[in-house]
């Protein structure tokens, strides 16, 4: 999970990392992302300096202070601060300048979290807001709450969340979980999620979404569409 500091997060930027399949939460203060931060703690940090550049860097500091393992920091950065960040550089790690170009800022951030990406393979979990996987037990948790999953269920979440923000239709979800093809057998995958939100719980059902005349979404998109 990715922490973005921003008051509102801009669209553009809330696209952007939605497209590119990242998990995130927006916030606008240090006592926000404390309180949102999630148990493993923050798989990367995206900084908007466009509106209050002062409260950014703030917020910068306490994450760095308040971490003994902080979270790989991006910031967005106006051509006119561009200087400030002599001064500043050991409180990020890369910047990308604002406006962006949706492309740039991706291929950024995928550089970004490539170290991050590794250590999570090396832990096995697969961890997307309070859900959290473990690849070697085969367990899974919500909120701290254990789910009693089937091998077929876990398996189903297990893939949905690794994908985050893409959208599946029913026989790809069959093809790649259940690994042939099943002809006539969409009901399946329908009633494996039905299951799965039922066990999710009423809070977190919505995190599997129908996305109509398609198949099916993991994550919820931040940009109305």
């Amino acid at each position: 999970m990715i922490v973005v500091f921003g008051d509102p997060v801009s669209t553009e930027l809330a696209r952007t990392l939605d497209l590119a399949g990242y998990a995130w939460k927006g916030v606008s203060s240090w006592e926000g992302a404390v309180d949102a931060r999630p148990a493993t703690g923050w798989a990367g940090a995206v900084i908007d300096l466009t509106v209050d550049a002062e409260a950014a860097w703030a917020f910068v500091r306490s994450l760095r202070k308040g971490d003994s393992d902080p979270a790989r920091t991006l910031v967005l950065v106006p051509g006119g601060q561009l200087a400030d960040l002599e001064l500043r550089d050991d409180l990020f790690d890369d910047f990308c300048l604002a406006p962006f170009h949706p492309s740039e800022l991706e291929a950024r951030m995928r550089h970004l979290m490539a170290a991050t990406v590794t250590v999570a393979a090396r832990s096995d979990l697969v961890v997307y807001d309070d859900l959290a996987l473990n690849l070697e037990t085969y367990q899974a948790s919500i909120s701290d709450r254990p789910l009693d999953l089937t091998y077929m269920e876990y398996e189903l979440l297990k893939f949905l969340a690794q994908n985050p923000g893409k959208v599946f239709t029913r026989e790809m979800l069959l093809s790649r979980v259940w690994g042939y093809e099943y002809y006539g057998g969409a009901r399946t995958v329908d009633v494996h999620v039905r299951r799965l939100r039922a066990k999710l719980g009423e809070e977190h059902a919505d995190l599997i979404q129908t996305v109509r005349s398609v198949g099916y979404r993991f994550g919820q998109s931040r940009w109305g569409v």
